[in-house]
């Protein structure tokens, strides 16, 4: 893989996007419908991924997609899968809240390769790349070096009592947070970025799917830190996230253990 020209292509969709989202944002006449999972989207959620497959079209034609509103397209054993968010945060987005982004990764034989969060309200983009580091707005970033959860900053976010509830996760949450130094909830993609930057040590998103996280995992890795699911595994698929600094990750995870570690 040509690692310079797709990174390219990727911030060339970020750029797409970015124009589409902003010029929608905290519009009074934004149109906002209801899926049937009953989370909200809104037209510049639909603009933004037809922009970008449209743009795929012409610039990687051979490419898969798989997007969160228009679901996939292409060959199922393309070498190249673009994974796409158009608006992570679309529940900040269509209240103004600037706390939301355009979430890209591109999966090589299995494998992501790099991603990019393009959060245009935030004035930030974080990008990265096997073998190239992580980057917010092109200076170079790393994890923290904290190792006792007694030092550690951590956030978490949940949107439901519901989701609270699901299998304890909510309590045990909060039982970690408070062997922390600090907790805050900020929620969506901007929590694991700041762990990829270094201003927090921890965090937690409790259910997930592919799309929410697939443009995260190669920044955080390539910024030092460690992703998996609570319980664990490696697996951008497996329903829920755990970013760390990777030093305290193994205390994080045994916080969630059914069984004693």
């Amino acid at each position: 893989m040509d690692v310079d020209a797709q990174l390219a292509l990727a911030l060339d969709l970020a750029d797409i996007a970015d124009a589409i989202t902003m010029a929608r944002f905290r519009a009074t006449d934004l149109v906002v419908d209801t899926k049937p999972d009953l989370t909200p989207v809104s037209e510049a959620d639909r603009a933004v991924e037809r922009a970008i497959r449209e743009h795929l079209a012409g610039a990687a034609h051979d490419h898969a997609v798989l997007g969160e509103e228009y679901g996939r397209h292409g060959d199922d054993d393309a070498t190249f899968r673009w994974i796409v968010d158009p608006i992570d945060g679309t529940k900040s987005y269509v209240r103004g809240v600037p706390v939301w982004a355009t979430l890209l990764a591109l999966e090589v034989e299995g494998e992501l390769m790099l991603g990019v969060a393009s959060a245009p309200a935030l004035h930030a983009r974080w990008w990265g790349a096997r073998g190239v580091g992580a980057f917010r707005d092109g200076e170079s970033i790393h994890v923290s070096a904290v190792r006792d959860l007694a030092d550690a900053q951590i956030s978490f976010a949940w949107d439901t009592a519901d989701r609270f509830h699901a299998d304890g996760v909510g309590e045990q949450m909060l039982a970690l947070a408070h062997r922390c130094w600090r907790t805050r909830g900020l929620g969506d993609f901007w929590q694991h970025m700041l762990v990829a930057e270094g201003a927090f040590d921890i965090s937690i998103d409790p259910i997930v799917s592919l799309w929410d996280v697939a443009a995260l995992i190669p920044i955080v890795e390539e910024a030092g830190g460690r992703c998996t699911t609570l319980t664990g595994v490696r697996d951008p698929e497996g329903g829920s996230f755990v970013c760390t600094n990777g030093r305290v990750h193994d205390q994080v995870l045994a916080a969630f253990a059914k069984e004693p570690r």
